[in-house]
């Protein structure tokens, strides 16, 4: 069984793309010409909705199935939906696994025990059921966890993914503005507390290190604070690397790759930037079909073709980037 270390990065690869497509649904990312198709006519306003986000999500993944190795779905903005939110994630996550793709479930679990052990088989592992079968619920491919209860909350789910093939990314140094005031701090020997985060990650993830070189137990280091990024990968040579704040969040090209080794090791997340790429093109109707053909060959719908095309931008703005940085 191929782990998620060498999954992800085979599938990079392939798609010569070190991309994940944040997931990230608001009602206000969609054309308003979709929100009426299921608004029209609707009894259960929950339900429609729910059917409207997945919608959305599954024409974005049409768009892009070829060229993005993975999509990164926020747990959150589909829970505050309700049940109906929860359905169209589940059927998100399905969907884009059927495509080929990987999914990283974004859920930042931070528990131990046996309620760590309880997320972990929720999410990427498989839950016993009335018959004394098993059934996988979520059956992601991985997922993003906060490690800053130990050791405690964090081996449930390596557990899982060793058992599974599965991986989990731990949060290490993220992306918000306020990071650094925790992250940042000084202990008593010098380091800063992100830095003792990153030496454990490299600790745990050692029996996951794939053929790859990589291990499954990888890190969220934003894209916003590369100087710390090049510091988190000095500590961490195994691990994965998964890195927001490119794009909406100001991360350039150069700085989310500024952890990659060898142009390797590392996955960029783009949400907003990609979801709403429409919203910023002033030459394309977002629901009127375009002349632009998808990976099937059929013709995009506007919006299809705006996220497709900032897909190849994004893309082609980080393989520039680590083709520099490996001239450097």
């Amino acid at each position: 069984m191929m782990n998620f270390a060498d999954r992800l990065t085979k599938k990079i690869e392939e798609c010569n793309n070190p991309t994940v497509m944040g997931l990230d649904p608001k009602l206000d990312y969609l054309p308003e010409e979709l929100l009426n198709k299921f608004l029209s006519g609707a009894e259960n306003m929950q339900e429609a909705t729910g059917k409207a986000i997945f919608e959305y999500n599954r024409l974005l993944i049409d768009a892009v199935y070829d060229l993005i190795p993975a999509v990164k779905p926020q747990f959150a903005y589909y829970e505050m939906y309700g049940i109906e939110g929860i359905k169209a994630l589940s059927k998100t996550i399905r969907y884009a696994q059927e495509k080929g793709m990987l999914v990283i479930a974004d859920a930042k679990r931070n528990d131990i025990g046996t309620t760590a052990t309880a997320y972990a088989n929720a999410i990427i592992g498989e839950t016993k059921i009335i018959d004394g079968s098993t059934a996988c619920m979520f059956d992601c491919d991985c997922i993003t966890v906060n490690g800053y209860l130990g050791i405690d909350g964090i081996k449930p789910f390596m557990d899982v993914a060793k058992e599974k093939g599965k991986g989990l990314y731990v949060l290490v140094r993220t992306s918000n503005p306020s990071a650094g005031d925790l992250q940042d701090l000084k202990l008593e020997d010098g380091r800063q507390v992100f830095e003792a985060m990153a030496e454990n990650v490299e600790k745990w993830g050692q029996e996951l290190i794939g053929e790859s070189g990589f291990s499954s137990v990888g890190a969220v280091v934003g894209a916003t604070w590369p100087e710390q990024a090049v510091q988190a990968r000095k500590i961490m040579p195994h691990a994965l690397i998964l890195i927001p704040g490119y794009g909406a969040q100001g991360g350039s090209g150069k700085d989310a790759v500024a952890s990659f080794v060898n142009g390797k090791g590392g996955i960029v997340n783009a949400s907003r930037s990609l979801m709403c790429a429409w919203k910023k093109r002033e030459d394309i109707n977002a629901m009127e079909e375009s002349s632009v053909e998808g990976p099937t060959g059929t013709k995009l719908l506007g919006f299809q073709r705006a996220t497709r095309e900032e897909a190849i931008r994004m893309r082609d703005d980080l393989n520039s980037a680590i083709a520099e940085t490996a001239k450097a």
